[in-house]
């Protein structure tokens, strides 16, 4: 059987994967990347957020994103009946990018794997992986191609960037129960033949249709537009198994889009995905590590998915180039904790969507700027910089303001 000797092992050529590979392959780590899928393939997680942008670049990725002309993304919009709420990244408290992009994944993934195999990185496709054994920290995999020849690979070192294939997760049983309420989602893509024109309809949208149940549109430079709704899955499934009737029936609740989708035929058959978040016991080991969506997922209503694939993907290269070199990494501390800080940040919000209280300060008709500006640096991915009160008291402070809004509202009434 063929053998391959390698430093690191990179499953999965997605957003993480591709970060991990090309910041490795930059510091002269012998990489390769194996990917179950053939590529291009549709990926949902269109619409990105500015950290992912800072990760983009530092990996030596950033140049060729750069050249393809993806709709730029400076902010979000929010509606809910006749209310709006807008956030404008270039007016976020502190430092950092002002905007990112809204991208076809099936285009942008491809753009990413090309610039990494242009970069020197061998990459197999269509491969899967059958079986992975540690010996300390050293590793052999067993790989199967599309043809049904089995190979191995020894690595120092895995990097596991598999996403919801969660390759390393499930062969070492470290899958865990979600720290996040389960929603579901359902989507497709559509030609915008009806999109007007001007800059106000290329802003990515989120309408509420219940406290729990909201609907996105992100338009593409290319004149289609992603559009789907998430919502707890008693929602979801109450509209039947047929995917294409279901979300034609869910189209009807949205009050803003359906005259603009309701003729449109979709691109393809809708997806659905059922409980998307996803949780582990464990985001490393003795020679490999979790990163993006195969370590942790919250849920989509922040676009957070891209930036901490990215975010973990360029951590964890970076820890793997000091093990390698023979240095001690607290991987706990230095990839965990750090991790788990941005982590919980986010997922105080995603919470405080679902309870409402978000919600209310997004719609507040006469917003706080200041206090506005700094969710909106979270809302961007900062959710690092414990300058900011909304990041470093995020468990406390927006149950507060909401709070005082209701307040507010009572002494009005």
């Amino acid at each position: 059987m063929k053998t391959e000797n390698v430093d690191v092992l990179v499953i999965g050529a997605g957003p993480s994967g591709s970060v991990s590979a090309a910041y490795l392959n930059k510091h002269g780590i012998h990489v390769k990347v194996v990917e179950k899928t053939k590529f291009p393939r549709f990926q949902v997680g269109e619409s990105l957020i500015p950290r992912c942008m800072d990760n983009f670049n530092e990996a030596g990725l950033l140049e060729c994103l750069m050249k393809q002309g993806y709709e730029k993304k400076h902010g979000a919009r929010f509606i809910k009946d006749e209310a709006e709420g807008r956030f404008d990244f270039s007016k976020k408290y502190g430092e950092g990018w002002d905007w990112t992009w809204q991208v076809p994944r099936d285009h942008f993934d491809q753009t990413l794997i090309n610039e990494v195999i242009h970069q020197g990185v061998d990459v197999d496709f269509e491969t899967t992986v059958v079986n992975v054994e540690f010996n300390g920290s050293d590793s052999v995999t067993t790989i199967e191609d599309k043809n049904r020849n089995k190979s191995l690979i020894n690595a120092k070192f895995i990097i596991d960037s598999s996403g919801f294939g969660r390759v390393i997760a499930k062969q070492l049983g470290l899958e865990a129960p979600a720290k996040i309420a389960e929603h579901g989602s359902i989507f497709t893509q559509v030609k915008d033949v009806n999109r007007p024109e001007g800059k106000e309809d290329t802003i990515i949208t989120f309408e509420i249709i219940e406290t729990e149940v909201w609907f996105w549109y992100i338009p593409f430079s290319n004149g289609n537009t992603s559009i789907g709704f998430v919502g707890p899955m008693e929602w979801i499934n109450k509209y039947g198994k047929d995917n294409t009737v279901a979300l034609e029936e869910m189209m009807k609740t949205s009050k803003h889009y359906y005259e603009q989708f309701k003729d449109l035929p979709y691109l393809f058959a809708p997806y659905k995905v059922e409980n998307i978040s996803k949780n582990v016991t464990k985001q490393f080991g003795d020679g490999f590590v979790l990163t993006g969506n195969s370590a942790e997922f919250l849920d989509p209503v922040f676009s957070s998915g891209v930036s901490f694939a990215t975010e973990t993907g360029l951590l964890a290269a970076k820890l793997v180039i000091k093990e390698l070199n023979g240095e001690v990494v607290d991987w706990e501390n230095d990839y965990v904790g750090y991790m788990k800080r941005g982590v919980d940040v986010f997922s105080t919000y995603v919470k405080e969507w679902y309870t409402g209280n978000l919600q209310k300060i997004i719609f507040h008709d006469k917003p706080n700027e200041d206090i506005k500006e700094k969710i909106c640096a979270v809302l961007a991915g900062y959710v690092w910089d414990e300058t900011n009160p909304f990041v470093k008291k995020h468990n406390r402070l927006v149950r507060n303001v909401a709070k005082l809004i209701e307040m507010e509202e009572n002494i009005v009434d």
